[in-house]
């Protein structure tokens, strides 16, 4: 009965990846050709819906094609925060240019739906476009970290006052990184680095709410969470010549979710 109720939490591109890609992953190791395989046969379909397409396509994948209006707000502050995350790391690593999107995201005209509900948690948006205007101005560091700071502040102040269940964010979270990651990586190739990027942004959000979860589970979920940043170069997301393969992606966020406290 445990095991069912674990099942019942997973979305269903992760519980059937789960099967398959656990299996031939290893303890932790590399899931290959046949990983791919399974991807394919078995996309993943996320919370909110079919579709796809990248950012920089005018897409969002399927979680912003429909639904986003009626996706709670614990989980789409964190969808969000995945995109915020993925800019900080990138322009904390010295690359303005690619931070800049995903900084915007909060106050994009085009994210609008995901930002309903937000003003009553403290949601500040003139922080978001201040430092996008200092980004597309091209300011000194010294001025840009301290906007950062205040961005950072923000989101994790709305986080406390928004509340919901971690567990239940976290399996959002990884639903919706495999996603942005199969749309991401092709052919063993990144063809859409805004996509890969933000997928490295849900994980780390991810990391992030693992914080409030219960003595028994935080640690072991905290270590799984852990190695699947692992898969992206250290620091920050830019996009290598040799991205981690979709497979390996999709088995370690199955063996997150299955770290997860069972869902009643």
């Amino acid at each position: 009965m445990a095991s069912m109720k674990r099942w019942a939490g997973l979305g269903l591109g992760t519980a059937l990846l789960g099967t398959s890609l656990v299996a031939c992953g290893g303890d932790h190791g590399e899931a290959g050709e046949s990983g791919e395989a399974a991807m394919t046969a078995a996309e993943p379909a996320g919370e909110m819906g079919e579709g796809e397409g990248g950012e920089g396509e005018g897409g969002e994948g399927s979680q912003a094609s429909g639904g986003m209006d009626t996706l709670p707000v614990p989980k789409r502050l964190a969808f969000m925060s995945g995109h915020v995350e993925a800019g900080l790391a990138l322009y904390r690593a010295g690359e303005p240019q690619l931070a800049a999107p995903h900084l915007l995201h909060p106050v994009s005209e085009t994210h609008q739906a995901e930002r309903a509900g937000l003003d009553a948690l403290g949601f500040t948006p003139d922080v978001f476009a201040q430092v996008s205007t200092a980004l597309e101005e091209g300011r000194p560091a010294e001025e840009i970290e301290p906007l950062l700071t205040a961005a950072e502040q923000n989101l994790a102040d709305m986080a406390a006052a928004a509340g919901g269940q971690p567990a239940e964010i976290i399996r959002y979270l990884m639903d919706v990184m495999v996603e942005e990651y199969t749309v991401a990586v092709t052919d063993g190739q990144v063809t859409d680095p805004r996509e890969y990027q933000d997928a490295y942004g849900f994980a780390v959000v991810a990391m992030d709410r693992a914080e409030d979860l219960d003595d028994a589970h935080r640690q072991d979920v905290k270590d799984e969470l852990s190695t699947l940043i692992g898969y992206w170069p250290e620091g920050a997301p830019m996009a290598p010549a040799e991205p981690s393969p979709v497979g390996q992606i999709a088995a370690q966020a199955s063996r997150v979710v299955l770290a997860l406290p069972s869902t009643e």
